[in-house]
């Protein structure tokens, strides 16, 4: 059975409501399927980051390596979720780590692509740009709640 059509794909996601069809099909150009197999990494913190995920099935777990013993699981995500930001903020490398936590299938757009296209169409920035930085704020404050479930000395709310 062929891939379904990638645009088609993303005119039916919450994350891509409201791009106009030029905007999808220029994102379906800059992408590709990915199938990542269960327990290996999409990306690895600090690593450069030149791509962010769109799952499609399975599951992906963004996580903060730490020094011995497990991970911190910042947040789990699956079909539908839009994954990855660090393509998009200089100097391009990944603040946390994302591990299949099951057989999952991906498409992956390319940054460096969509970032030029970004500087040439404003319209299209403007809103790729809105998205993501809701995005961000909605890891980083999942990153802090697990952070502070984690960590509660006395005297700190």
């Amino acid at each position: 059975m062929a891939d379904p059509n990638i645009a088609d794909i993303l005119a039916g996601n919450p994350f891509f409501h409201g791009l106009n069809r030029d905007h999808l099909d220029f994102l379906a150009h800059c992408a590709r399927y990915q199938s990542v197999q269960r327990n290996a990494f999409v990306f690895h913190e600090d690593d450069s980051a030149s791509a962010f995920y769109l799952v499609l099935s399975g599951r992906i777990t963004v996580e903060v390596p730490a020094v011995e013993g497990p991970p911190l699981i910042v947040q789990t995500l699956t079909s539908g979720d839009v994954v990855g930001w660090s393509w998009l903020i200089a100097p391009y490398r990944w603040n946390f780590q994302g591990r299949a936590d099951a057989d999952t299938r991906l498409i992956a757009f390319d940054g460096a692509l969509i970032r030029a296209r970004c500087e040439s169409d404003h319209d299209f920035g403007y809103r790729l740009i809105r998205d993501f930085a809701e995005l961000m704020s909605q890891r980083l404050a999942a990153a802090r709640e697990q952070l502070m479930a984690q960590w509660s000395p006395a005297g700190f709310a």
